[in-house]
């Protein structure tokens, strides 16, 4: 076998290894990153406990102390 076809042919190799675990990694953490949840999150103004609730109720009440809450805008 000449030199520089096993030069080339090592050099593909290595690449396409290093190709192949790049895709991998990508991969893996695309299925494991979180997706933003749509629930609203809510504040309580009586004990400042932070919650969260459907993203169709526009008041919610405090699972600690029961009192109605707005929802927080950012």
């Amino acid at each position: 076998m000449r030199p520089d076809l096993l030069i080339l042919l090592y050099v593909g190799l290595l690449l396409a290894g290093l190709a192949g675990l790049a895709l991998y990694t990508e991969r893996r953490k695309r299925s494991f990153s979180l997706t933003p949840s749509q629930d609203r999150i809510f504040r309580c103004g009586q004990c400042n406990f932070v919650y969260t609730d459907d993203p169709d109720v526009d008041r919610s009440r405090c699972p600690q102390c029961g009192r109605m809450n707005e929802s927080v805008k950012f």
